[in-house]
């Protein structure tokens, strides 16, 4: 455990609409950076509403703020409350002002979003700026294709933000296998501030599902959508692949993902119910412990599954999305120029037969660690150390102390 200062904070935001990727990130980095430092305290400003879903480290907890959802416009809208966007969003960010006014961090992680869903995260940045807080934007290793992620941040006033308020980037991946700034007109003062830090390795935690399903006693393939709001695009072309030929040589587990809606659930499990070598699951936040025992994985690859496949060195299939990103297409090309992962782009009408070679296929792969990426896995071991001198007590004063000149408490 490292010797900083009792008392120590550090505040983590993610914007969350309606994934389990920047929850799992978030939760990530949390729960390493607490388990690191024994006098740490962490906090997670999260809107995903499955986020009680998820164990915690003892002084590792969450701010739940009013949820929004995504809609196919890419506008976004309330996901409970009978309010206009407009009104969630200032409550989102009354919420998330007065935690870190009371919460006084010293160190301030925003994911992804620069400055927060529609700027949410704008004033609470400016007032932790004033404060002495280190301000810190993590971004995930693949954002978007440069002609598409350009426009976007020029709309919302991104780079200034990134010029004036950020102390630093971290980039949750490395350069070799993609730049997420690539084609951005940054100045020299920004490119200093960015760190790429390997990705973030994830381990089986020692809390296991309840019950795991009954075919992982035997080796098998498991197939996951992450949050599975646009997964069932995978699901259908690995189900026609079972159906169309029973024999494949390993069963499967589905894991459909919770925010796939129900009536899709309902058909996927009535399909899995006439397989005898097939199963299904919705959700477990236990993942980790059920990639682990199979023999491969098929996903759709983003970031969080891409971590687990390397930290678990599985053979893995990808089947990337296309739309409303380009992330996960990107990530899984440059992985498979790497020897990382195999690619299954979805454009052949989910012809069965074409999935059904891929899953005999998928483990004869080479796995992982056979391609050696210096520096790949050391994400948790450079945020740790990238925090840890913020962290830390001054020669003069003592954190309590600061907090008392910072807030007048």
């Amino acid at each position: 455990m490292s010797g900083i200062q009792a008392g120590a904070r550090v505040l983590i935001y993610s914007h969350d609409s309606m994934g389990l990727g920047h929850l799992r990130r978030c939760r990530t980095i949390a729960q390493a950076l607490a388990a690191k430092h024994d006098d740490l305290s962490v906090l997670i400003l999260s809107g995903s509403p499955i986020i009680g879903s998820f164990d915690f480290h003892d002084r590792v907890d969450f701010v739940r703020v009013p949820g929004v959802i995504k809609l196919h416009n890419g506008e976004y809208t309330s996901l409970k409350l009978p309010m206009d966007i407009e009104e969630t969003v200032r409550l989102r960010a009354s919420i998330i002002l007065h935690t870190a006014d009371v919460f006084d961090p010293d160190v301030f992680i925003v994911d992804k979003e620069p400055l927060g869903l529609r700027g949410e995260v704008g004033q609470t940045l400016r007032q932790l700026k004033e404060r002495g807080t280190r301000l810190v934007l993590g971004l995930r290793d693949v954002m978007d294709e440069p002609s598409l992620l350009i426009p976007e941040w020029e709309r919302k006033k991104v780079i200034p933000a990134l010029e004036t308020l950020y102390d630093e980037i971290w980039v949750y991946g490395l350069p070799q296998i993609c730049d997420p700034l690539d084609g951005l007109d940054l100045t020299a003062e920004v490119k200093r501030k960015v760190v790429y830090t390997g990705y973030l390795p994830r381990e089986v935690e020692p809390s296991m599902p309840a019950q795991m399903p009954e075919i992982t006693d035997q080796p098998y393939i498991l197939v996951t959508t992450g949050g599975g709001g646009d997964g069932d695009g995978l699901i259908d072309w690995v189900l026609r692949a079972y159906e169309h030929d029973p024999l494949l040589p390993y069963p499967a587990l589905l894991v459909l993902g919770p925010f796939m809606q129900p009536e899709r659930q309902a058909q996927f499990m009535a399909r899995v119910a006439k397989l005898k070598r097939v199963e299904a699951i919705v959700f477990d936040a236990h993942l980790e412990s059920i990639a682990a025992k199979a023999v491969g994985v098929v996903a759709m690859g983003g970031y969080n599954t891409f971590c687990e496949i390397l930290s678990l060195d599985k053979q893995a299939l990808i089947v990337p999305r296309h739309a409303p990103r380009l992330e996960q297409t990107i990530r899984a090309r440059r992985a498979q120029d790497l020897g990382l992962v195999q690619m299954l782009p979805d454009e052949f009408d989910h012809d069965p037969q074409v999935m059904a070679q891929a899953l005999r296929a998928l483990p004869r792969q080479r796995r992982p660690s056979e391609v050696v990426v210096p520096g790949l896995l050391e994400g948790i071991v450079n945020v740790n150390r990238l925090t840890e001198p913020w962290l830390s007590k001054p020669e003069d004063e003592t954190i309590a102390d600061r907090r008392v000149v910072r807030t007048g408490f």
